[in-house]
């Protein structure tokens, strides 16, 4: 993970039923802003992963960093949620990563696309792998909902939060699976989107 040089830097801890998440934030044109989103994965928590790469920030916590993390808490406990972009440090992102980032922020709950066919969308149909690693760095999972991605054959890819996860949180939108990790539908995302 990336150190961003941002001073003071804050955050803010919950604990959700995937473990703790961490809100990192800080001041920014004199509103808090978030600059990373850390989900806990198998044996490593979001807090170690805090500790790690942002051992000068603090715990602190400002109205609207916590209607983010009460909206992430809700989102992690099956809520419908629609975020908005308006909280997070989008200009942290290169503009190839910002414009993965709204191609997969557009992907409505409860459906799924390909990386393939994001690549597609902003133009670059050999772009697949590039579209994987801007999602894979993706700094605001949750809110820009990445575990929305799979693999072409219909398996799930990765994911920051670890693959069961991703299994889980498009389970609970209602995406069904064949077999193992394979999505049981090829009625993804973006498919279409020439012809409308």
């Amino acid at each position: 993970m990336k150190r961003i040089e941002t001073n003071p830097t804050f955050f803010c801890l919950r604990a959700t039923p995937f473990g703790p998440v961490v809100a990192l934030w800080s001041v920014y044109r004199s509103e808090p802003k978030t600059v990373r989103i850390v989900l806990s994965k198998s044996g490593v928590s979001a807090k170690q992963v805090v500790n790690k790469f942002f051992p000068n920030s603090t715990a602190s916590l400002c109205s609207g960093i916590n209607v983010l993390v009460d909206q992430i808490e809700g989102f992690l406990n099956g809520e419908d949620i629609q975020f908005s972009l308006d909280i997070v440090r989008f200009d942290l992102c290169s503009p190839f990563q910002q414009r993965v980032l709204l191609a997969e922020y557009a992907i409505p709950r409860g459906r799924i696309s390909t990386y393939r066919l994001i690549a597609e969308r902003l133009g670059d149909p050999n772009g697949a792998r590039a579209v994987g690693t801007a999602l894979a760095t993706n700094p605001f999972p949750i809110v820009i909902p990445c575990h929305r991605a799979i693999r072409s054959d219909g398996s799930l890819g990765g994911y920051q939060g670890g693959l069961k996860m991703k299994r889980t949180l498009l389970e609970m939108e209602g995406v069904a699976f064949s077999d193992g990790d394979h999505v049981a539908t090829r009625d993804f995302f973006y498919r279409d989107w020439k012809t409308t």
